[in-house]
Protein backbone atom coordinates (compact mmCIF):
# COMPACT_ATOMS: atom_id res chain seq x y z
CA UNK A 1 0.00 0.00 0.00
CA UNK A 2 1.28 3.62 -1.24
CA UNK A 3 0.03 6.23 1.09
CA UNK A 4 0.57 10.34 -0.85
CA UNK A 5 0.27 12.90 1.70
CA UNK A 6 0.59 16.30 0.21
CA UNK A 7 1.58 18.76 2.60
CA UNK A 8 0.20 21.86 0.79
CA UNK A 9 -3.43 20.20 1.17
CA UNK A 10 -2.51 19.51 4.99
CA UNK A 11 -3.23 22.39 7.68
CA UNK A 12 -2.23 22.67 11.37
CA UNK A 13 -5.07 23.41 13.61
CA UNK A 14 -4.14 23.55 17.16
CA UNK A 15 -1.02 21.84 16.88
CA UNK A 16 -3.10 18.69 15.18
CA UNK A 17 -2.73 17.72 11.05
CA UNK A 18 -6.74 18.54 9.54
CA UNK A 19 -6.80 17.74 6.56
CA UNK A 20 -7.71 20.32 3.68
CA UNK A 21 -7.25 23.23 6.33
CA UNK A 22 -4.24 24.61 4.22
CA UNK A 23 -6.43 25.20 1.43
CA UNK A 24 -6.59 28.98 0.67
CA UNK A 25 -9.77 30.90 -0.77
CA UNK A 26 -7.65 32.15 -3.56
CA UNK A 27 -5.62 29.68 -5.80
CA UNK A 28 -1.86 30.64 -5.29
CA UNK A 29 -0.15 30.87 -8.66
CA UNK A 30 1.05 27.81 -10.70
CA UNK A 31 4.19 26.03 -9.60
CA UNK A 32 7.11 25.37 -12.16
CA UNK A 33 8.40 22.41 -13.41
CA UNK A 34 10.81 21.00 -10.82
CA UNK A 35 13.94 21.42 -12.78
CA UNK A 36 13.31 25.14 -12.81
CA UNK A 37 12.56 24.85 -9.27
CA UNK A 38 16.02 23.63 -8.41
CA UNK A 39 17.40 26.43 -10.43
CA UNK A 40 16.09 28.86 -8.88
CA UNK A 41 16.76 27.36 -5.53
CA UNK A 42 20.54 27.16 -6.81
CA UNK A 43 20.70 31.14 -7.20
CA UNK A 44 19.47 31.69 -4.08
CA UNK A 45 21.92 28.85 -2.06
CA UNK A 46 24.71 29.68 -4.07
CA UNK A 47 24.97 33.31 -2.59
CA UNK A 48 24.53 31.59 0.64
CA UNK A 49 27.28 29.27 -0.01
CA UNK A 50 29.35 32.74 -0.94
CA UNK A 51 28.42 33.95 2.02
CA UNK A 52 29.32 31.30 4.76
CA UNK A 53 32.23 30.11 3.61
CA UNK A 54 32.97 33.67 4.37
CA UNK A 55 31.23 34.21 7.80
CA UNK A 56 32.08 30.67 8.90
CA UNK A 57 35.51 31.02 8.95
CA UNK A 58 35.60 33.09 11.71
CA UNK A 59 35.57 30.73 14.66
CA UNK A 60 32.49 30.90 17.08
CA UNK A 61 29.13 29.13 18.34
CA UNK A 62 27.60 29.32 14.92
CA UNK A 63 23.92 27.96 13.50
CA UNK A 64 22.13 27.81 10.42
CA UNK A 65 18.17 27.52 10.10
CA UNK A 66 16.41 25.79 7.66
CA UNK A 67 12.54 25.60 7.07
CA UNK A 68 11.35 22.10 6.20
CA UNK A 69 8.56 21.89 3.39
CA UNK A 70 10.41 23.21 -0.14
CA UNK A 71 12.81 24.50 1.62
CA UNK A 72 15.41 21.50 2.82
CA UNK A 73 12.40 18.57 1.78
CA UNK A 74 10.68 18.60 -1.85
CA UNK A 75 7.59 18.46 -0.14
CA UNK A 76 5.21 19.79 -3.21
CA UNK A 77 7.23 17.17 -6.20
CA UNK A 78 7.14 14.37 -4.25
CA UNK A 79 4.48 14.21 -1.16
CA UNK A 80 5.60 10.75 -0.25
CA UNK A 81 6.05 9.80 3.58
CA UNK A 82 10.09 9.56 2.68
CA UNK A 83 10.57 12.88 1.00
CA UNK A 84 13.54 13.40 -0.74
CA UNK A 85 16.04 16.41 0.18
CA UNK A 86 16.33 19.69 -2.10
CA UNK A 87 19.90 18.73 -3.35
CA UNK A 88 21.51 22.42 -3.20
CA UNK A 89 20.04 22.72 0.45
CA UNK A 90 21.07 19.71 1.23
CA UNK A 91 24.60 20.76 0.20
CA UNK A 92 24.29 24.17 1.96
CA UNK A 93 23.52 22.29 5.09
CA UNK A 94 26.76 19.90 4.79
CA UNK A 95 29.07 22.60 3.95
CA UNK A 96 27.84 24.42 7.10
CA UNK A 97 28.57 21.65 9.14
CA UNK A 98 31.80 20.81 7.62
CA UNK A 99 32.88 24.41 8.59
CA UNK A 100 31.75 23.55 12.00
CA UNK A 101 28.23 25.55 12.06
CA UNK A 102 25.54 23.38 13.60
CA UNK A 103 22.37 22.86 11.58
CA UNK A 104 18.63 23.31 13.13
CA UNK A 105 15.26 22.60 11.28
CA UNK A 106 12.21 25.05 12.28
CA UNK A 107 8.97 24.43 10.67
CA UNK A 108 5.24 24.61 11.14
CA UNK A 109 4.86 21.02 11.11
CA UNK A 110 3.36 19.58 14.19
CA UNK A 111 5.18 17.83 16.99
CA UNK A 112 2.58 14.53 16.25
CA UNK A 113 5.34 14.01 13.63
CA UNK A 114 8.52 14.45 14.89
CA UNK A 115 9.62 11.04 14.47
CA UNK A 116 8.72 10.92 11.30
CA UNK A 117 9.83 14.14 10.34
CA UNK A 118 13.92 13.78 11.89
CA UNK A 119 13.73 10.10 10.30
CA UNK A 120 13.29 11.65 6.64
CA UNK A 121 15.68 14.38 7.66
CA UNK A 122 18.25 12.54 8.10
CA UNK A 123 17.59 9.39 6.08
CA UNK A 124 18.27 11.71 3.27
CA UNK A 125 21.65 12.80 4.30
CA UNK A 126 20.95 15.96 6.78
CA UNK A 127 22.69 17.01 9.72
CA UNK A 128 20.25 17.46 12.45
CA UNK A 129 21.38 19.32 15.69
CA UNK A 130 18.30 20.64 16.89
CA UNK A 131 14.44 20.10 15.52
CA UNK A 132 11.67 22.46 16.39
CA UNK A 133 8.33 21.80 15.88
CA UNK A 134 4.70 23.56 16.50
CA UNK A 135 4.03 22.63 19.84
CA UNK A 136 0.22 20.15 20.30
CA UNK A 137 -2.63 22.59 20.99
CA UNK A 138 -0.21 25.62 20.21
CA UNK A 139 -2.44 28.82 18.32
CA UNK A 140 0.11 31.13 17.46
CA UNK A 141 1.08 32.20 14.05
CA UNK A 142 3.40 30.07 12.30
CA UNK A 143 5.75 33.11 12.01
CA UNK A 144 5.84 33.69 15.82
CA UNK A 145 6.48 29.92 16.89
CA UNK A 146 9.33 30.30 14.57
CA UNK A 147 10.81 33.71 15.94
CA UNK A 148 10.36 31.96 19.37
CA UNK A 149 12.52 29.08 18.17
CA UNK A 150 15.49 30.79 16.63
CA UNK A 151 15.42 32.50 20.15
CA UNK A 152 15.51 29.38 21.55
CA UNK A 153 18.59 28.57 19.37
CA UNK A 154 20.12 31.95 20.30
CA UNK A 155 19.48 31.17 23.84
CA UNK A 156 21.65 28.19 23.84
CA UNK A 157 24.39 30.03 22.96
CA UNK A 158 24.48 29.89 19.67
CA UNK A 159 24.92 33.07 16.63
CA UNK A 160 22.81 31.61 14.18
CA UNK A 161 24.66 33.13 11.06
CA UNK A 162 22.05 32.35 8.31
CA UNK A 163 18.12 31.66 8.07
CA UNK A 164 17.06 29.90 4.97
CA UNK A 165 13.29 29.55 4.08
CA UNK A 166 10.69 30.04 0.97
CA UNK A 167 8.04 31.74 3.16
CA UNK A 168 8.42 35.20 5.39
CA UNK A 169 7.33 33.72 7.69
CA UNK A 170 10.48 31.24 7.73
CA UNK A 171 12.52 34.47 8.14
CA UNK A 172 10.61 37.29 9.69
CA UNK A 173 11.28 38.42 13.07
CA UNK A 174 14.90 38.67 13.51
CA UNK A 175 17.30 36.23 15.30
CA UNK A 176 19.33 35.42 12.30
CA UNK A 177 22.58 37.83 10.70
CA UNK A 178 21.59 37.25 7.48
CA UNK A 179 18.52 35.74 5.81
CA UNK A 180 17.67 34.06 2.28
CA UNK A 181 14.57 33.55 0.54
CA UNK A 182 14.14 30.59 -1.65
CA UNK A 183 11.14 31.18 -4.04
CA UNK A 184 8.03 29.91 -3.30
CA UNK A 185 5.88 31.54 -6.60
CA UNK A 186 3.31 33.53 -4.84
CA UNK A 187 2.94 30.74 -2.54
CA UNK A 188 2.66 27.99 -4.89
CA UNK A 189 4.80 25.95 -2.82
CA UNK A 190 3.61 27.71 0.85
Amino acid sequence: MTITLRFAAVGLTAGLLVPGAGTASAAPAAAPSEATWIADVTTVTDQATAYLQQRLSTPGKNAIVLDIDNTSLESYYHPEWTTPAVPPVLALAKLAKADGAAVFFVTDRTELIRSLTKDNLGDVGYPVDGLSMRPLFNFDPAQVNKTKARAAIEAQGYTIVANIGNNTTDLDGGHAERTFKLPDYDGALS
